[in-house]
């Protein structure tokens, strides 16, 4: 695991120095700590390209893993961020041939893979990985970037198309420590606004792009193309097996994922909140290991955001040797650690207790597994059985009763997840389209709140643009399957990399620490993707089981009391912390004449949604929560100097505001 940097010109005014480029590596340090390097090439012609990398050793901890590496008797070279898990698999046939090695790591499989399969190498790759690979067998400079499957590594870049220049690297902050524009991208606030992400291929700021999941781009003389080579066949779906051959393949499928991605030559150990997927990880490794595996779980003083009851009873079970630490607001001291590592703003809140869970396991171990993936591609999530409620309640005798006004007397304020909340915003979305409806019950602000919210500047630069389509593309994607089945698929395109994946990189990697997901193997997600909606949520006389298939399957990893429990989620209880210990915070920040200067907001709104919430009128705390880590991250990178630590981050607080 490791941050990787470079960039590419076509003309020798436009070459990235070496200092640039070690500025760039500075700000990716915490990805890899243990060691760096860059290296350039150039022609006659003015052309050149330059990579960097910084090295956290997971995989043969010699000298022999340092990158940017050479092919061995080839004029190719890589900078890599990931894991291939089958690289020893991959590396005996490469062996058989003809290639020859000098190490024991997955960098140097990669460069034979590609000598031998050019571009579509990737499809050989059962992993995590951003990489970039300068081919100068030819006339000119050729650089090919390409970003794993399922998106788990994130790779930004900003590419000139007048010049032909392309810059690019793990986080946005190296970027801005080539000197891109700090330019803000309406279009990507509004999306940030709606979905509590900045989905990819937008960036928040404008010029700056992210590369896709599954995809590939090439750059030579100047010229950037970028295209797919991969896509979950969520429309090609398989019927003829009985539900004791899906169980049977799921359990060897998965098993086999855990297996490689317990591959390390660092201390390993798994993340355990007590769930579902968390459980089952951690019991297929501790079933694959002749000593305790470390497990890893973080707790709350309040009982509706605690999940350590469940965490300790999986791991009593499973025999791992467990560790529990608390979070309560004196948490928020990691704020500044959390502003600098997101390096854009990031709206979903469950960063912190992320953030917190990763810099304690890596006390610890050097490698995690966790259970990402496994609510998205097993239906695991509350919302797609609304989904699915929604479709058989939308015919034309339904929508004369959500148009009247009667689900406007349930409350908008008390316990997030109680029965009348959850019921409000159910009804308040009924008589959309689907895709609508679900961008309603997903969103923080939704287009008719940012009509509201947004300055008359903003909405003029904005013009008729909506953030309605990312959900609606990503519903059309599985436009063949029903609309639970549509939905999960929706959430594997948008959801899934952009929020959870991105939370998890940037998480981990702020404490050193690789972050591994078995759900994610691209095979597990082909089965997935393949099965019959009826496996993952069973329904029968009225009880309805979401991720049955999963519980049935290794059901002798999970307690019965985790087999029966429904969802909970990795929230934090920031909606009484705004009206207690933190309301200094919000207050100073949002309603402070620096944040309202900026133009993005109208003051009147602003000032509403502030007091709501305070008085116990409505229930803000996402929308809260979102705005203020916009206003911190606009503070930490657009008015000042780019930081290189957090330490260095100037958040402009109140002087009764400490973190």
């Amino acid at each position: 695991m490791c941050g990787i940097a470079g960039a590419a010109w076509t003309r020798a005014n436009d070459a990235v120095s070496a200092d640039t480029m070690a500025s760039m590596l500075a700000c990716l340090e915490h990805r890899g700590p243990d060691a760096g390097g860059q290296q350039s090439f150039g022609s006659p012609a003015g052309r050149g390209v330059r990579l960097g990398h910084r090295r956290l050793s997971i995989l043969d901890l010699s000298e022999a893993g340092r990158q940017p590496m050479q092919a061995l008797g080839a004029d190719v070279w890589l900078t890599f961020n990931g894991e291939v898990y089958n690289f020893r698999e991959l590396r005996d046939d490469l062996r058989a041939r003809g290639h020859r090695f000098r190490s024991d790591t997955d960098s140097e499989v990669l460069l034979a893979a590609y000598l031998e399969y050019g571009d579509d190498c990737l499809q050989h790759f059962r992993g995590m990985f951003a990489l970039a690979i300068v081919d100068l067998r030819g006339d000119s400079p050729r650089l090919l970037l390409a970003r794993d499957r399922l998106g788990q590594k994130p790779l930004h870049y900003a590419y000139d198309a007048a010049t032909g220049q392309i810059v690019f690297a793990s986080e946005l902050k190296a970027l801005l420590a080539a000197g891109v524009s700090r330019e803000i991208d309406p279009q990507a606030l509004a999306l940030y606004l709606t979905y509590q992400y900045v989905p990819h291929p937008h960036s928040i700021l404008r010029g700056c792009r992210k590369l896709s999941p599954a995809t590939r781009a090439v750059w030579q003389d100047g010229v950037f193309t970028e295209e797919s080579y991969w896509s979950p066949p969520f429309c090609e779906p398989v019927t003829d097996r009985t539900p004791e051959d899906w169980r049977d393949e799921l359990r060897a499928t998965l098993t086999e994922s855990v297996r490689l991605r317990m591959r390390s030559d660092v201390p390993i150990g798994a993340f355990l909140s007590g769930g579902i997927d968390s459980s089952i990880t951690a019991g297929l490794m501790q079933s694959l290991s002749p000593e305790p595996i470390h497990t890893f779980s973080i707790g709350f003083p309040d009982p509706a955001f605690d999940e350590t009851s469940y965490a300790n009873e999986a791991a009593a079970q499973l025999g791992t040797r467990h560790h529990v630490e608390r979070v309560d607001p004196s948490a928020m001291r990691d704020l500044r650690r959390l502003v600098y590592h997101y390096d854009e703003p990031f709206g979903d809140s469950s960063a912190l207790p992320t953030t917190h869970v990763s810099h304690f396991a890596r006390q610890f171990v050097t490698v995690a597994l966790s259970g990402d993936g496994g609510d998205e591609l097993f239906c695991g999530y509350e919302r797609y059985r609304a989904a699915s409620l929604a479709a058989r309640l939308d015919h034309p005798l339904a929508s004369l009763l959500w148009r009247l006004p009667l689900w406007r007397l349930l409350p908008k304020s008390g316990p997030q997840k109680s029965l009348p909340r959850r019921a409000r915003r159910f009804a308040e979305a009924m008589g959309a389209p689907p895709a609508d409806r679900y961008l309603r019950w997903i969103s923080h602000f939704d287009p008719d709140r940012l009509q509201t919210l947004l300055s008359p500047a903003v909405k003029e630069q904005l013009g008729d643009f909506t953030t309605a389509a990312l959900i609606r593309e990503a519903y059309d994607r599985c436009d063949c399957r029903d609309l639970m089945t549509q939905t999960a698929c929706a959430d594997v395109h948008t959801y899934l990399p952009c929020d959870i994946l991105t939370k998890v990189d940037l998480a981990s990697m702020s404490a050193s620490l690789e972050c591994r997901s078995p759900f994610l193997d691209h095979r597990v997600a082909e089965l997935a993707a393949r099965m019959p909606v009826e496996l993952k949520v069973e329904s029968n006389r009225g009880r309805v089981r979401q991720k049955a298939i999963l519980i049935d399957t290794f059901a002798d990893l999970l307690p019965e009391r985790i087999q029966r429990r429904s969802k909970m989620g990795f929230g934090v209880p920031i909606g009484e912390w705004f009206r207690g210990e933190l309301r200094p915070l919000l207050d100073g920040v949002l309603l402070s004449e620096r944040c309202l200067a900026r133009g993005l907001f109208e003051p009147s709104d602003l000032s509403r949604i502030v007091g709501e919430h305070h008085a116990g009128r409505a229930d803000h705390r996402y929308r809260l929560w979102t705005l203020l880590l916009l206003e911190l991250w606009h503070r930490a990178f657009l008015d000042g100097d780019v930081p290189l630590r957090p330490a260095e981050v100037d958040l402009g607080l109140p002087a009764d505001v400490v973190v």
